[in-house]
């Protein structure tokens, strides 16, 4: 037991869980590249979230919404609609792209808000690509897709949704 200034008798568990409640919200406010993104055209909103029980790396991409999508032939669609009509492969262009995997297989660098080494797979044009992730010191997520080595690449700026 431990007494307080006040007079009142407090158990050290109770002391070490409210220090323990103390500091979770603060803890569970730091930035973090897991979250919910609006792409830089604002075309669409992406969920990052761990995929390692997967296998797959510390991150992961899929898209959760589609904002205003166009089909093959430039008219509207609806997003759960919208398939991956450009894709290489005959056998994926039927697939759905609400609620693809996109990002993947990244690798985690020293900072634990940026990651490497991973694939971005483009629905626009068909094609993957490799790409890093890192969380700005704004706040905004960074990525980045090339070909090859980083300095051969395209960036986007996201902005977090949630």
């Amino acid at each position: 037991m431990k007494r307080h200034a006040v007079g009142c008798i407090v158990p050290a568990a109770s002391v070490a869980a409210g220090i323990a409640l103390a500091l979770g919200p603060a803890r569970a406010e730091v930035p973090s590249v897991y979250g919910v993104w609006l792409t830089q055209e604002q075309s669409a909103h992406v969920e990052l979230w761990s995929c390692e029980a997967q296998g797959r790396g510390p991150v992961c991409g899929r898209l959760v919404e589609l904002i205003d999508p166009t089909g093959p032939d430039d008219e509207p669609v609806a997003p759960e609609d919208l398939v991956d009509f450009r894709n290489p492969d005959p056998a994926l262009r039927g697939r759905k792209i609400l609620g693809m995997v996109f990002l993947y297989d990244f690798k985690p660098t020293s900072d634990p808000d940026a990651f490497e080494d991973g694939s971005v797979y483009n629905a626009e044009d068909g094609k993957t690509y490799r790409a890093n992730i890192a969380l700005q010191p704004d706040g905004r997520l960074r990525l980045r897709g090339y070909v090859g080595i980083p300095l051969f690449g395209r960036s986007e700026i996201w902005t977090r949704v949630r």
